[in-house]
């Protein structure tokens, strides 16, 4: 399964992995034609994908907790949503951007976000 935000703003899709590369569920780091992303997959076997660098503090997301459909920053505790890119409270103020993944088969597309 994978999350889908409407993909109209969202640019070329990328294969970046095959589904048994990430974990069952968590988050993995992956670069995406030079953009940092946290491919996540949630307890429910959806896969989401997010930008890598916490707003508040520019260190790695893929490297924090997944709670629920929120992924948290392990430095500050930032916690972002997965389906919105908001963060949930301080430290963070700005959201991360959502892509839209798709999953055919084995495989893990994504789609960035346009800026």
């Amino acid at each position: 399964m994978s999350a889908q935000p409407n993909p109209a703003a969202y640019g070329e899709r990328v294969l970046v992995c095959r589904l048994d590369e990430l974990p069952e569920v968590g988050s993995a780091a992956a670069d995406v034609n030079g953009r940092l992303v946290a491919l996540v997959r949630t307890d429910d076997g959806v896969v989401h994908c997010i930008d890598d660098t916490c707003t508040h503090a520019n260190v790695s997301l893929a490297e924090g907790e997944l709670d629920g459909c929120t992924l948290e920053c392990w430095l500050h505790g930032s916690r972002f949503d997965l389906l919105t890119g908001d963060p949930s409270g301080p430290p963070a103020t700005v959201p991360v951007a959502v892509h839209h993944v798709t999953i055919e088969g084995d495989d893990v597309y994504v789609a960035l976000k346009e800026n």
